[in-house]
């Protein structure tokens, strides 16, 4: 047994810190370690991307409450997400593993906690891949609209063709070359700074006019057909806002990149911590910014045809009648040329943004499958000859088009267009991810002074951050579960409803998880045990239990 205990401890001396603490967590080093501190923090700025979220689901914020909502709701809402960010930077820090989030949960609340984290988490990732591709495609066709007079956005099945190329775009950069995407994702971090700045400026100095104080910060829209469109009262704050709410939680999502990405990062424990909470951070001031901009370049009035005759209305009813996407408030402001511009740096950026979350999610997939847990696991977490799981790969682009093709059924709310099956699979991942972070988070609180963190801890003060953290969380559930137009109830006072106006999230989600109750009662529990280690740690020394001395 000695001799056994040597060669460890000799094999153990021979690798660095990285390989030596994720040997202790039970497996070798199997992906290239070839990510800098930088390249983690890359990859969640990237998947957040102030230029995916803040463009593409703009509209749920101003339907669902208006200027003052996004104004003053994105800074509140960012600083709880920061809440839920420190949260897992602590636990990512004490446990850097690919299978982040489902690790964690099982390491703290044994096999059942970690198989039902493991496929919140997968079921989240899939959608956000999903909801980036499908979103830089609309702005792809939004884009070729403004370059070109002669060209009609907003044909559906030309969308989801480029929803279609953008898949498989993606998918290759991510088959073929894992050194080619951390290039990638550090040019995406500069395209991310560099373009919303310029964004910025574009909004600031191009446009005539520019909305007032007043306008951003104190006006309310209620878009959605509720309680008649009225804003204020219990139902705009309890119903309306929370819809809107959506605009901020969907952005600043996608962190948990850095955790999953940490089995390739060097001096993971305390590099995948700091890319977490930066990249929220830095994300939510910067959006911030760019969302003001988008709300100040909105006009006093423009110029509208209703019944063939020429008039005048507010900007504000104009992006209001137009479905409250951002693109309206670009034609009031802007040449088709500038705003061919802004459109062409947001498209760039989702697109950048559609390739790191498909390797943040083929990674999760990569570990849960690792283990056993996801049925085809054999080739789920295969890899190739450059160590990429190609065969996860392709299965994240293919549900991402099952969870999406509804989205080309038109729909019209109000007299505007609305991608309501866009903001369901939104929602989908928003439930998904924010629903798997809080099972270790509260696992963390229970355990209290016994958990023991790694480098980067945050000391006593879990005590208040983590409570914070799960309040953010209900408020989450509350929003992604809501419907975003009346037309998605069957009671709806319009008379108007129809199953392509539904929410689908309240169907796919309850029913996604009676699955995995029924799959884990009848077969998993049977024979899933968690993380399986691919090395033998039972007598393995570690720096708290080190090797006895030569006989």
């Amino acid at each position: 047994m000695s001799d056994v205990i040597r060669d460890r401890s000799a094999e153990l001396a021979g690798m660095d810190a990285d390989e030596r603490r994720l040997a202790e967590l039970g497996y070798k080093q199997e992906l290239n370690r070839s990510w800098s501190g930088f390249h983690n923090f890359a990859i969640s700025f990237s998947i957040i991307s102030i230029l995916a979220g803040c463009f593409t689901t703009f509209g749920t914020g101003w339907n669902g409450g208006g200027p003052a909502a996004i104004a003053w709701g994105w800074p509140i809402l960012g600083l709880g997400v920061l809440m839920i960010g420190l949260c897992l930077s602590e636990l990512v820090s004490a446990y850097p593993t690919s299978g982040g989030i489902y690790w964690w949960a099982s390491k703290l609340g044994g096999p059942k906690a970690g198989y039902y984290t493991g496929w919140l988490n997968l079921i989240g990732l899939l959608a956000i891949v999903a909801s980036v591709a499908y979103g830089c495609a609309t702005f792809f066709d939004l884009m070729l609209g403004f370059f070109d007079s002669g060209y009609t956005s907003g044909n559906l099945n030309h969308i989801f063709l480029y929803f279609l190329v953008v898949l498989v775009l993606a998918s290759l950069v991510n088959i073929f070359s894992s050194h080619l995407l951390a290039i990638i994702n550090s040019v995406s971090v500069w395209w991310h700074v560099f373009g919303a700045a310029a964004v910025v400026l574009i909004l600031v100095f191009l446009p005539h006019h520019h909305a007032s104080l007043s306008t951003v910060f104190t006006k309310t829209v209620n878009n959605t057909g509720f309680f008649g469109g009225r804003t204020g009262g219990l139902g705009y704050l309890f119903l309306i806002l929370p819809i809107g709410a959506l605009l901020t939680l969907y952005t600043i999502t996608g962190y948990d990149a850095s955790a999953h990405l940490s089995e390739e990062t060097k001096s993971a424990a305390n590099s995948a911590a700091r890319g977490i909470w930066q990249s929220i951070l830095y994300s939510a001031i910067g959006g911030w910014i760019l969302l003001l901009a988008f709300l100040f370049a909105v006009q006093p009035t423009v110029s509208s045809t209703v019944n063939g005759k020429a008039t005048t209305v507010s900007g504000v009813d104009a992006v209001t009648n137009g479905g409250g996407g951002v693109a309206v408030i670009f034609s009031q402001a802007l040449t088709n040329k500038w705003g061919g511009i802004v459109l062409l740096i947001s498209t760039a950026g989702q697109f950048f943004c559609t390739m790191a979350c498909m390797t943040s999610c083929t990674r999760m997939l990569f570990a849960f499958s690792r283990d056993g847990a996801v049925p085809g696991h054999r080739y789920w977490s295969k890899l190739n000859s450059s160590r990429v799981p190609v065969y996860g790969v392709i299965l994240t682009a293919v549900i991402s088009v099952i969870l999406t093709a509804p989205a080309l059924l038109k729909v019209n709310i109000n007299g505007a267009p609305v991608p309501v099956a866009f903001y369901a699979v939104v929602s989908i991942g928003v439930i998904g991810l924010y629903w798997c972070f809080s099972i270790p988070i509260w696992l963390r609180l229970k355990m209290g002074d016994r958990f023991e963190g790694g480098g980067w801890t945050l000391g006593a003060r879990y005590k208040v951050i983590a409570p914070l953290a799960l309040v953010v969380i209900f408020i989450t559930t509350i929003s992604a579960f809501l419907p975003t137009s009346n037309g998605g109830v069957p009671w709806s006072p319009s008379g108007v409803w129809g199953w392509r106006y539904v929410n689908y999230t309240i169907l796919v989600v309850p029913g996604a998880m009676l699955l995995l109750w029924l799959y884990w009662h009848l077969s998993v529990k049977n024979w899933f045990t968690g993380p399986k280690h691919n090395i033998d740690v039972a007598d393995q020394p570690t720096a708290a239990q080190p090797a006895p001395a030569a006989e």
